[in-house]
């Protein structure tokens, strides 16, 4: 089955004309504003991209500005641009609000992931390269982005962390100055010369070249333990030569010391033995009760009762308690006199002898 299509390509074209009649001055301005918009974004941004060049900001915060600058004034040509070919932007804009309403309410962890990291670099909080402890990890900062900053640690291990958990916690930047004092402790016996130690310990320090002369090496006698006395010494390097300097001290001054016949005692107890006699100190002074008063208790109603109805009962027991004492009474005086009389008797027959 043929289907035959007939098409009326003059009356096409004709539209076409008069369409562009019609509408031939909007069509005009629609490309300038086009041609125009373009023009002034790029001169905007090489503006910007100049400026920013100039200041001490982080190329990543140059980045992240540039592309919300271009990002808003795209948005605003293409928005004259509907509005000139006739189409209604009101809607546009509602549809648009919505869209990001709905957007940050799903992403509201990344966006605040973002604005912490625009914190951390506009704040020089630390750079790459810095060596940081923060949450209780460490590590040397390999990469700064706007949602996460990444560490190496002296394992080899990368750890990657959300910027909103680096803003909310305690850092230490270790790098952030040229500098950094190296701290030491060493405990010697008692009976060491403490001018000795000063002396070993601070000329160890003097004698490496990447120790500072200014500040001078510092040593000096800080605690007296129960088996040791701590000094406590500090020199100053350069950051990056911390750890070489730091477990060289400690080798050359172990090694001074037992050259100098310093000691370093182990944990001592010392135990005496006591021959004299413990005198204790005893108050003579019995111990006594003594009744604390206290007043009568209150009979309650239904005790009182009770009382009532049990009175009569208390009475009889009382009175055959009584008649009971009063017959043993009786029994243990009839006893007493038979055993006097026994006694007489016999007293009596003595004196007849």
């Amino acid at each position: 089955m043929n289907l035959a299509i007939n098409i009326n390509w003059s009356n096409i074209w004709n539209d076409i004309v008069n369409f562009f009649k019609a509408n031939v001055w909007n069509i005009v301005i629609f490309f300038a504003i086009l041609i125009v918009g373009v023009i002034v974004i790029k001169i905007i941004m090489f503006a910007t991209r100049k400026i920013l060049s100039k200041t001490k900001m982080e190329k990543i915060a140059q980045q992240f500005i540039c592309t919300i600058l271009k990002f808003v004034l795209w948005l605003v040509l293409i928005l004259l641009l509907l509005s000139q070919i006739g189409i209604e932007i009101t809607g546009i804009l509602t549809a648009c609000s919505a869209v990001i309403l709905a957007v940050g309410m799903a992403l509201q962890n990344a966006i605040a992931n973002v604005a912490n990291g625009i914190i951390i670099i506009s704040s020089h909080m630390f750079k790459k390269g810095d060596y940081i402890m923060v949450g209780g990890v460490e590590g040397k900062i390999t990469d700064i982005n706007f949602m996460f900053t990444t560490l190496i640690t002296n394992d080899n291990k990368k750890i990657t962390m959300p910027n909103a958990s680096i803003v909310n916690s305690e850092v230490t930047n270790l790098g952030a100055y040229p500098v950094r004092r190296v701290d030491l402790t060493f405990c010697v016996a008692y009976e060491s010369d403490v001018e000795l130690v000063k002396k070993v310990v601070t000329d160890v320090m003097k004698a490496d070249g990447r120790v500072l002369l200014d500040p001078a090496p510092f040593c000096r006698l800080k605690v007296l333990n129960g088996s040791s006395i701590d000094f406590f010494a500090n020199c100053w390097c350069d950051n990056g030569d911390y750890w070489d300097v730091y477990y060289d001290l400690m080798e050359n001054i172990y090694n001074e010391f037992k050259r100098h016949n310093i000691s370093i005692p182990y944990n001592q107890l010392e135990v005496r033995e006591r021959k004299d006699k413990v005198k204790m100190p005893v108050i003579n002074k019995k111990l006594v009760r003594v009744e604390k008063e206290r007043p009568p208790e209150k009979e309650t109603e239904l005790e009182h009762i009770k009382d009532k109805l049990l009175g009569k009962g208390k009475k009889k027991d009382k009175a055959e308690q009584e008649e009971k004492d009063k017959k043993k009474a009786e029994k243990k005086q009839a006893k007493e006199e038979k055993a006097n009389s026994k006694k007489a008797e016999k007293k009596a027959k003595k004196e007849k002898k």
